[in-house]
């Protein structure tokens, strides 16, 4: 019977979904030519497709709320693929939807629908969003980019004309090729357009951190602001050089250019070097000298300076100068010279052109790409000093991460609802997966997509001894899709890709993500305590994470049942982690500014990348059903206390309990000398004041106590909670319940997705209900809050339900990292933080690592017990298993 119950229930789920799926494109149908596009939903072109249904299942437990159905038969859908076909390399854009192919209720609703029923039925819908990939070629390599169209069907439209966006000379050139082999028509869009469009979407929406300038190798990045952008100079350096100014969308003109260019570098170093490829040039450069073919101002004025006019002995007075009055032939020069010496001439002409041009039309900023620059650093150092030595440091060079996919970009954007339009920069996520592998710069195959593929290939590589020595997503312009890996050379080192090449990863498209209203100042905030600029800091945290590595994957793969395949994840997984952090150790800047923060996400990512969604569920649930066996007993003592006497010694519970963090090594360690309970009472002991930071006289006296009677209290708060087991059930589950028996209402914010041992919103509810077994004051507010179906469904048999309770609600925080940045939480999060009067975060992830120096709007409390000794010294001046209680009154 029980059998026929869950096939009897995966129907309905089912059926319930094509009803839902059937209703949501009939609606839209009538509707689409009565009303205009709504907020950020993102549009689709042409009529909604079909659901698959054939061989759908639901996934795990079909009684939990909200279950995953998986659609193995339903096809990615791809809503538009661009290109940008140059004369080296094709750039490809193409937006992918249901990369997991899994439908999961994602949509807006209240937190009591979240956790509730609706009409008696589970409700799913497609999970709106996407992703925006960027994939690269070699135009000599075209039919493997022909190959990889077809392989995903990116080429398929809503009917059988299907047409495909492209810019650049070779849209021209393979139209034909394009209609034999995919029968697709290429609609030519024009380039100028194209790249002003494309830089347009990435200095407005895409990335935070997308522009940077370029000095002496070192990379600092400029927040731009939107309100401020135009007009700017976009210097484009192909062949030759456009100089366009860029007044708005779709406002623009070229005002001047140059026929000295990346051409005339390549041409002329092709003619006195004898090099075989453009790249293989630029290396030249890296190793010249070019004051042996150039006439420098020490050359003419004895070695001196000609300070008069603020020129420097080693100022170049005339490009290949020297060569006039030496009597030598080409053969005796050095091709790196040959190739410094006309890299240095052609940028520092563009540079000074750029700047005149800028000056002249009053232009404050200029930003540099094309085919020229390709993330060479030399190159966007020579450009930048030419920049600041004709402005006398007035003005600066800057340059994109995506610099080379702002044709296929701005073409892509070429389509009448190519979905972009209403989107904010909160609602893109940047994530970098592994992807296509090359050795030595050759490509070796199409980007991989395919995990078998992903493991199969770094397996290869270790067999043949080859040092993984980065992912290098898009690092390289001779690479394609997004990873790599570097074989050794002659002399059996790694050899290394250019340092200042800058990964370009694929954007996640997350509409429902928002910047948390209660931030202070959203403009100035940054989620990062610590700052990786500092060598000495960003080596210290790259080992503490390396060390920590194997038990993170003898966890993961105890997860998923010590399986040969799970092994087999885990092994691939520590090598691509390790490849990301040795990437980011060789250049810090690969991925955009990098933060603690931004580490830990990545490792989190990594992690699910190889199917190892929740490394620390058995423990998780070990120690989650530990802590409530005793929770009764702590709020028996807890009850038996004055309020105030009950205050402190609940704030004194939340930081005994947040020693609980697999994350730390110190704290695993202490998991060898006895039970949870055991570690948790030993800590509740040990917890005097002062802390080192200790800020609880000040909260006491703002929730009212001092020389009378409590007066104040919270309209509604919202506990940012850390790690399951003790953490949330012996120490924040009892704060919480101290607020409500104030009368104000408590919203619990758990992790979206697993990350290490934190708690997530998904497993919330379940805690909290075994918890209100035990405790009156918790089962009314779930109830009242909706966390409680059994008596939201038979109120009257609940005598508790007549009881006036305040609210206990749980929402998910849009993320799945043990830190977070909240310039991009979960709409949910959003709408209820209005009401909103008091934060705590809780835990070093959420209070420390990151939002430590956040200001709020309401007033917050910062919790947690500081668990790496580094970290206590450079944060509190302190050492490890020190406190934080700090209180901050609204700003």
């Amino acid at each position: 019977m029980d059998s026929l119950k869950e096939d009897q229930s995966d129907t309905q789920a089912i059926d319930n979904i094509n009803e839902d799926a059937q209703n949501i494109s009939e609606k839209e149908d009538t509707e689409k030519d009565m009303a205009p596009p709504v907020g950020n939903s993102i549009h689709r072109s042409g009529s909604r497709p079909q659901l698959d249904l054939s061989g759908a299942a639901i996934q795990g437990n079909f009684e939990e709320r909200d279950p995953t159905i998986l659609l193995p038969n339903q096809s990615d859908d791809i809503s538009h693929l661009a290109l940008d076909i140059g004369g080296s390399l094709i750039k490809l854009v193409y937006f992918s939807r249901h990369e997991d192919r899994a439908v999961n209720d994602k949509r807006k609703m209240s937190t009591k629908e979240r956790f509730g029923v609706t009409n008696g039925n589970r409700r799913s819908f497609p999970i709106l969003g996407g992703r925006l990939h960027f994939v690269k070629f070699e135009t000599t390599k075209i039919n493997e980019c022909l190959e990889f169209i077809h392989s995903k069907q990116l080429h398929r439209g809503d009917n059988d004309n299907a047409v495909i966006k492209a810019t650049g000379g070779g849209a021209y050139k393979f139209a034909d090729l394009f209609k034999e082999k995919l029968g697709v028509v290429i609609d030519k869009e024009d380039e100028m357009n194209c790249l002003v469009s494309g830089a347009n979407f990435l200095l407005k929406v895409a990335i935070r951190h997308e522009a940077f300038t370029h000095k002496e190798g070192h990379k600092e990045f400029v927040q731009i602001d939107h309100n401020d952008m135009y007009p700017y100079l976009l210097v484009n350096i192909g062949s030759g050089v456009s100089l366009i100014k860029v007044d708005g969308d779709g406002k623009f003109q070229r005002v001047s250019g140059t026929n000295v260019g990346g051409g005339t570098y390549w041409g002329l170093g092709k003619l006195l070097t004898k090099c075989k490829s453009f790249d293989e040039l630029l290396e030249l450069s890296q190793r010249g000298d070019n004051s042996s073919v150039d006439m420098l101002v020490g050359d003419i004025y004895g070695g001196l300076d000609y300070s008069k006019i603020g020129l420097s002995a080693s100022t170049i007075a005339s490009s290949f100068g020297k060569v006039i009055s030496e009597n030598k032939e080409i053969e005796d020069y050095r091709p790196e010279d040959i190739s410094l010496s006309l890299l240095r001439m052609i940028s520092y002409n563009i540079g000074q052109i750029s700047y005149l041009t800028a000056l002249q039309l009053g232009i404050k900023r200029i930003f540099f790409g094309g085919f020229f620059i390709r993330g060479h650093a030399y190159t966007m150092d020579t450009i930048s000093f030419a920049i600041k030595f004709w402005s006398k440091g007035g003005a600066e060079a800057m340059f994109l991460r995506h610099e080379g996919f702002l044709g296929a970009l701005g073409a892509f954007m070429s389509y009448e609802k190519h979905g972009l339009d209403d989107l904010m920069v909160h609602q893109l996520v940047e994530r970098f997966p592994m992807g296509a592998p090359y050795t030595g710069g050759k490509i070796h195959g199409p980007p991989l997509g395919d995990l078998n593929e992903k493991i199969s290939w770094m397996e290869k590589f270790v067999r043949k001894g080859i040092k993984i020595t980065a992912p290098v997503p898009m690092a390289s312009p001779r690479t394609t899709g997004l990873g790599g890996f570097e074989a050794p050379s002659s002399k059996g080192d790694a050899l290394r890709c250019d340092e200042s090449n800058l990964n370009v990863g694929v954007l996640h498209l997350v509409p429902s993500l928002e910047v948390f209203p209660l931030l202070a100042d959203p403009k100035t905030y940054e989620p990062n305590t610590i700052d990786l600029a500092d060598p000495n800091e960003l080596e210290y945290w790259f080992t503490v994470l390396s060390e920590h590595l194997p038990d993170l994957v003898d966890k993961a793969v105890a997860s998923e049942g010590g399986t040969d395949d799970a092994r087999r994840r885990g092994d691939a997984f520590a090598r691509a982690f390790s490849a990301h952090l040795a990437r980011l150790m060789e250049e810090p800047a690969a991925y955009g500014k990098l933060g603690l923060a931004n580490l830990l996400e990545l490792r989190e990512e990594c992690l699910r990348e190889f199917n190892f969604f929740d490394a620390y569920s058995t423990i998780k649930q070990r120690e989650n059903e530990a802590s409530l066996a005793v929770l009764p007993d702590l709020l028996m003592e807890l009850d038996s206390m004055s309020e105030e006497t009950r205050l402190l010694t609940l704030i004194e519970g939340v930081l005994a309990a947040n020693i609980f963090d697999w994350g730390s090594r110190a704290c695993v360690d202490l998991y060898h000398k006895g039970t949870i309970i055991e570690i948790y009472r030993m800590s509740r002991k040990k917890m005097q004041r002062p802390w080192r930071v200790d800020d609880f006289d000040a909260f006491k006296e703002r929730m009212g106590f001092g020389d009378k009677k409590p007066s104040f209290r919270h309209k509604r708060a919202l506990l940012f909670v850390d790690n399951s087991g003790a953490d949330v059930v012996l120490g924040m589950l009892p704060l919480a319940r101290e607020l409500l028996r104030r009368g104000t209402e408590v919203v619990l914010v758990g992790n979206s997705l697993p990350a290490l041992n934190d708690v997530t919103a998904m497993e919330l509810p379940e805690i909290v209900a075994e918890a209100a077994k035990h405790c009156d004051i918790l089962r009314g507010a779930a109830e009242a809050g909706g966390l409680l179906m059994d008596a939201m469904s038979n109120p009257q048999d609940n005598p508790s339900e007549k009881l006036s309770s305040t609210p206990l609600m749980v929402v998910e925080n849009g993320c799945g990292s043990p830190c977070i940045d909240l310039r991009q939480v979960s709409s949910e999060l959003a709408a209820v933080a209005k009401d909103a009067d008091l934060v705590i975060l809780e835990g070093m992830g959420r209070a420390l690592h990151t939002n430590y120096n956040a200001r709020f709007k309401c007033d917050a409390l910062k919790l947690a017990m500081v668990k790496n000794q580094r970290l206590a010294e450079k944060l509190i001046k302190g050492n490890i298993y020190d406190c934080v209680c700090r209180y901050e009154p609204a700003s």
